[in-house]
């Protein structure tokens, strides 16, 4: 494949990509030193690409099943220009490169964007100058290669150094239970990043949350199409350490599996809530969506709901819920801004995990102590 890349002189550019040189999918551990390198994980789901765009320094990363861990790095950029590179795993298509089942590009308009999720956990090493960020590419095309030309939103979950993101701070807003400073820039395309005011490693969010905010601001359009989901590091300096333990993408809740029958609890019990778990599933790994419906004339005011797996899945991210495990037994706990259910209304949550042998829909399911109908 004939290698691309893009000269612009940028700068400050936040993100700039590049051509790949395409893998073998990553099953065991798989280490990827060339500059434009890539590979899929889980069946092709997610791409992992180096994409080493600003630096001639190596770089060098081990792919896991999960995400990935920059293993070398020997950048050292000027702290007031462009970054040498945006190691990442993604869902959807940049220059040509797509993961399989993203149902992207997908145009901002349709129902159905408002239904994307996703979710990262991050490791950050203890020295080094890098953003630990989202890119999120928007094209007034359904783009599947070269430059997206609509938005590049950004949303910085970590920085060290004296790095900034492109163009200037125009405000400050409240988004998936964080508070972000936002800057605006254009090279050639808006670029507009949600800078946290106060670092994390995790974080789990809708695409709309972000973009809706962006709407507002006049800086993107209803008619764009959402191209791909990616997430990574932009290092300066070093970069060896940083880690994607985990990411998850899902879209529509979750893509149904081929027999995507309800999974209901029993009948005993105050018959207060109704549940519907779908599944979309790849060998070893499957996304998960619970939908918890009150049934009850009362409002649910915090909620906790528990349930087992009958064969031994592990749970390795969620969103829309904070989720513990001890062996079969899960709980589900409500975040901060979706704890109220109304009477007759529901909330969804979702998780990405792994099996072996066989992947049973989970059963038991209780909300509060009360057996689910």
């Amino acid at each position: 494949m004939k290698m691309r890349m893009i000269t612009a002189g940028l700068a400050l550019l936040g993100s700039v990509a590049a051509s790949l040189v395409v893998g073998q999918a990553a099953h065991a551990d798989t280490t990827i030193c060339e500059k434009y390198g890539a590979t899929t994980i889980q069946g092709g789901k997610y791409v992992v690409i180096n994409n080493v765009w600003g630096s001639d320094a190596q770089q060098c990363i081990n792919v896991t099943n999960n995400g990935f861990t920059v293993t070398q790095a020997g950048h050292n950029k000027a702290q007031n220009g462009a970054p040498a590179a945006y190691p990442a795993v993604y869902a959807g298509c940049h220059y040509a490169n797509c993961s399989s089942g993203s149902g992207l590009p997908l145009s901002v308009s349709n129902s159905q964007f408002n239904s994307v999720q996703t979710s990262v956990s991050m490791s950050y090493p203890g020295s080094g100058v890098y953003d630990a960020a989202y890119d999120i590419w928007f094209d007034p095309t359904p783009r599947t290669d070269g430059q997206n030309t609509g938005a590049e939103l950004m949303v910085w979950l970590n920085h060290t150094g004296s790095v900034q993101p492109v163009g200037s701070r125009v405000g400050t807003v409240n988004i998936a239970g964080g508070t972000w400073d936002v800057w605006f820039g254009n090279t050639g395309w808006n670029v507009v990043s949600y800078v946290r005011t106060s670092p994390t490693n995790s974080i789990s969010f809708a695409v709309r949350d972000f973009y809706n905010d962006m709407l507002n601001r006049g800086y993107a359009q209803r008619s764009w199409y959402l191209t791909s989901v990616q997430a990574g590091f932009e290092p300066w300096v070093g970069g060896a350490g940083l880690a994607v333990n985990n990411f998850s993408y899902s879209i529509g809740g979750v893509v149904q599996s081929p027999s995507p029958s309800p999974t209901q609890g029993g009948n005993n019990g105050g018959g207060a809530c109704r549940v519907s778990y779908s599944k979309n599933e790849w060998q070893g790994g499957f996304t998960a969506e619970v939908t918890v419906t009150n049934t009850s004339s009362s409002a649910v005011n915090g909620w906790n709901l528990g349930f087992s797996f009958p064969n031994n899945q592990q749970i390795t991210g969620y969103w829309n819920a904070d989720i513990s495990q001890s062996g079969s037994s899960l709980t589900a706990r409500n975040l901060s801004y979706n704890g109220s259910i109304p009477p007759g209304g529901n909330t969804s949550f979702g998780f990405q995990g792994t099996w072996n042998g066989s992947n049973g829909n989970p059963t038991g399911f209780t909300l509060n102590g009360t057996r689910c109908s």
